[in-house]
């Protein structure tokens, strides 16, 4: 219920009406409030830029989604292979692999390979003071192709480091396990990438416990890894992800293939701007590095590594913490673009922000001066001297193999001297777009994929998926240079991050890994938009309108009669046909109404209209209040029925909504339909018109004469009088079954008598009601009618049923029990009646068999019914009271029954 105090803004923030001593008061509150804000944010790190913040257009609920889920007694879904081709998803998980079906990840097709670490390896983890429950088994780290024939794939092995070949046709491990120190790290979060290129494995992590940071190829001889001395390349590096772009492809200079890696490292440099402790790099090698032939050997003499910029200057904004990565292939290797999720590094503050990089921008970085690093207590500078000859840091070209240099090892000792002192660049790569494609505050999104979809206007649209901490699922459209959120999805009932993504674009599906299990999602789901507008205004590629509903573009042939507007999202429905959800209210002059309107989008916002004209909800005076949930009509008067039609505002177009029929009147609604067997009533009684004899009886008054304020007068003074006539009537009763149980010589009209005479059996029985019930119970001693004047007690109503014992029955409708055991003390007896009756029975008008329902109102909110217990040995002499009291009610069976009567009179 809205109550009258409640009102309403756009926002969505409730307010309350107040004098201007309270308003004054409220202001000095919202100061305080503000400046404890402050207070609790003095420490925070940076503003907030709450304009470039973006809103998802579309909220999904886990009920409402239309996917698929994969579980088992496994956890930590962590590691995902796609192979198109074959229709495979390859899952690694704790202790265990899966093979999936791609096209339904839970049908019954599913393979499993468990692989748990054994009871002494985790009895050695323990020892090594691991957790037992997150660390002492075996995480699936690495799982990729080796060959045409097996997959290979590396597990931590409760800190003991494994791998193993795995036979995809039989999907059973091929060989025993084989160290995997140097290919897999330790732990199951330490961050870690590994790739599987032509049968050669490069990785990137902490390899052993306490060693440091680095990139090695393992396989084939030699293997390369990173120096440490005199210059450590890598300072504390969380790894993230790695891609391979195939330069040899693109020109005709014999460049070898490369491979980029992405972290997050400690940092080196000596600048204002890198004032963070950590900030995010991007290194490459060479496919076809063999080290160098005494100085660097078993190193890599390609290593170079520069860093990354993610930030918005003008909000002093620095992402410098690397959270995952998605290479974007383009139609060349030139076209490669790099999608990067950057964060803060401070735990308690949670933001993101995507950045794209192309690959010339970060290859014009590598072709750029070095930074050096002349005394190891020191910062790194720029270097100013002179480059040896070739360029450190190449890989091996035409032009070199023309010279004489076929590999890396015939490089000169300078070259590879300088590459070992000089492996940072000082030219940093700056987003494509120059600032984030997207911030988003309080979400942390943990994994990234993407895939292209071209538009009905030809161009081609990167369609971004994007997992947070919290289990969603956020889907996005680049549009000029700016990420739209499509929708988010609840991927989970319960918050756990997103552990890895996949997309197939054959199965048109998006795979998302978490610590409890496997989802697959439709791509898009287009039947969510119900009209036109909707379906335009989501910007979504996978949807067009086709004149009826929003369909997949992906799954139409024939174009040319869709509708789709990417690029402004307004365009095209103009002269769509749409529903108008119709509604009509009633409601009573004064009182207050919600007309409620839900909008399907986040983005839109609610403007009301009342006949056409819009509705100003912001004056305090309007008697509206306008807010997400409806509009508020306060203190409803007459001249305020009409329609109202609420419209959702998007994107600078309005479209009806919901249409309201409002009907304000002076008199009240009809009453509600009574629930069949209901014990109370609330019926009021009215006297009957008096007609003169002489002239035919009037047409009887309409229903808004009888609702007139004389007429609800002479109502109400004559519902008093009925009342103060079946009082006396009560009174009358009352004082002649005092006077009967006064006059018989075992009778008192006491409870407390009444509990004593009662037999001990009944008695605890209605000791016990009494106590569970909120019935009060006057009960007579005598049980039998006699000529002393004492009656036979008949039958006793008793929650509905007939026992023995007759009495007057008093039933509270709301009025509370005494709890307490004893009796309470006895009434005074009763002055006698002025004309005393006959002795020849205690009741000389006697009982009917039932006494008509009376409903009064107690205390104002409590009613209390009067019912006489029905007897069934009631004696003959015992009846003309019975029909003295109906000839008393006949003489009113002409009362006028009003429709509803008012509670609050009766």
């Amino acid at each position: 219920m809205y109550l009258r105090t409640r009102l309403y803004r756009p926002e969505g923030v409730c307010l309350k009406r107040h004098s201007a001593e309270m308003q004054g008061a409220q202001s000095s509150a919202h100061l305080l409030l503000l400046s404890c804000l402050c207070a609790a944010t003095a420490g925070f790190p940076f503003r907030t830029p709450q304009d470039l913040d973006v809103t998802p257009r579309v909220t999904v609920l886990s009920s409402g989604l239309q996917g698929r889920r994969f579980r088992s007694s496994a956890v930590n879904y962590s590691t995902v292979l796609l192979e198109e081709d074959s229709g495979r998803l390859y899952v690694g998980a704790r202790g265990a692999v899966f093979a999936l079906n791609a096209s339904d990840i839970s049908s019954n097709s599913t393979r499993t390979i468990e692989w748990e670490a054994s009871p002494e390896q985790k009895h050695e983890c323990l020892l090594k003071g691991k957790d037992n429950r997150t660390e002492c088994f075996n995480h699936i780290r690495f799982l990729q192709r080796f060959n045409s024939t097996h997959l290979y794939m590396c597990g931590t092995y409760a800190f003991r480091p494994l791998c193993a070949y795995i036979n995809e046709e039989r999907f059973v491990m091929s060989s025993e396990p084989e160290e995997g120190r140097d290919k897999c790290p330790y732990g199951p979060t330490t961050g870690y990438t590994a790739l599987i290129i032509d049968q050669q494995m490069f990785t990137a992590t902490q390899y052993e416990f306490r060693s440091f940071p680095d990139i090695r190829r393992n396989s084939p001889s030699p293997t390369l890894k990173t120096e440490d001395a005199p210059t450590r390349w890598l300072n504390d590096a969380h790894f993230v992800g790695s891609a391979l772009v195939r330069e040899s492809l693109d020109g005709n200079t014999g460049e070898d293939d490369k491979i980029y890696f992405f972290f997050t490292e400690k940092s080196q440099e000596q600048a204002a701007a890198y004032s963070h402790s950590r900030v995010t790099r991007v290194a490459r090698v060479c496919k076809g590095d063999r080290g160098g032939h005494l100085t660097l050997q078993k190193r890599w003499t390609s290593f170079l590594k520069t860093r990354l910029s993610c930030s918005l200057p003008e909000y002093d904004f620095h992402f410098n913490v690397l959270r995952s990565v998605f290479t974007m292939p383009g139609l060349t290797p030139r076209d490669t673009l790099f999608y990067g999720i950057f964060g803060l590094e401070w735990k308690n503050v949670k933001a993101s922000a995507v950045c794209r990089f192309s690959l010339p921008e970060v290859q014009e970085a590598f072709e750029g001066p070095y930074m050096e690093n002349k005394d190891s207590d020191s910062k790194w500078k720029e270097y100013t001297g002179k480059i040896p000859d070739p360029r450190p840091g190449t890989c091996i070209t035409d032009t070199l193999r023309a010279r004489g240099i076929d590999i890396s090892t015939s490089l000169p000792d300078d070259v590879l001297d300088f590459v070992r002192r000089h492996p940072l660049m000082s030219q940093q790569v700056e987003p494509l777009d120059r600032r984030p494609l997207l911030f988003r505050r309080t979400t942390d999104y943990t994994h990234m994929a993407a895939h292209v979809v071209q538009g009905l206007d030809g161009q081609m649209y990167h369609v971004l998926y994007m997992g947070t901490d919290e289990g969603w699922l956020h889907k996005a459209v680049e549009v000029n240079g700016q990420l739209l959120i499509i929708e988010e999805l609840q991927l989970f009932d319960e918050p756990q991050p997103v552990t890895s993504l996949q997309i197939s674009t054959k199965q048109m599906s998006v795979y998302a890994g978490s610590p409890s299990g496997m989802v697959q999602l439709p791509l898009s789901n287009c039947s969510r938009y119900t009209s036109c507008y909707d379906c335009i205004f989501a910007r979504d590629p996978h949807c067009a309108w086709n004149g009826a509903t929003c369909t997949d573009v992906t799954a139409r042939s024939d174009r040319s009669s869709l509708i789709q507007d990417i690029q402004q999202g307004r365009i095209g429905c103009e002269e769509a046909q749409y529903n108008v959800v119709q509604r009509s209210r009633s409601v009573r002059v004064g009182d207050d109404v919600l007309l409620q309107c839900e909008l399907s989008s986040n983005l839109a916002t609610p403007l009301w209209t009342l006949d056409g004209e819009e509705v100003q909800g912001y004056d305090l005076n309007s008697g509206f209040r306008t807010g997400t949930d409806g509009l508020l009509i306060i203190e409803a008067r007459q001249e305020k029925s009409g329609l109202y039609t609420c419209h959702a505002v998007e994107n600078g177009i309005r479209v009806a909504v919901v249409a309201y029929n409002v009907t304000i009147s002076l008199g009240q609604p009809p009453p509600p339909p009574v629930e069949p067997g209901h014990r109370l009533s609330t019926t009021r009684l009215a006297p009957p018109p008096e007609h003169p004899s002489s002239q035919a009886p009037p047409l009887p008054p309409t229903h808004s004469e009888r609702l007139s304020p004389r007429n609800m007068e002479t109502v109400y003074l004559s519902l008093v009088t009925i009342l103060g006539g079946l009082c006396v009537v009560l009174a009358v009763v009352l004082t002649y079954v005092g006077f009967c149980l006064r006059v018989g010589n075992r009778g008192k009209y006491s409870l407390r008598a009444a509990a004593a005479a009662y037999p001990s059996s009944k008695r605890s029985r209605s000791r016990k009601h009494h106590r569970n019930s909120s019935h009060m119970e006057l009960k007579t001693i005598s049980s039998h009618c006699n000529g002393n004047g004492v009656c036979n007690g008949g039958s006793k109503l008793h929650n509905g049923g007939i026992e023995e014992g007759g009495f007057l029955q008093i039933v509270p409708g709301e009025g509370e029990t005494s709890t307490k055991k004893e009796p309470p003390p006895a009434a005074p007896p009763l002055p006698p009646a002025p004309n005393i009756p006959s002795p020849e029975c205690d009741f000389p008008s006697g009982l009917s068999a039932t006494l008509p329902t009376v409903l009064r109102r107690m205390n104002g909110n409590s009613y209390v019914l009067l019912r006489q217990s029905d007897s069934e040995n009631t004696s003959p002499l015992c009846s003309s009271f019975a029909e003295e009291l109906n000839r008393i009610l006949e003489k009113r069976k002409h009362t006028q029954l009003l429709p509803r009567p008012d509670e609050s009179s009766v």
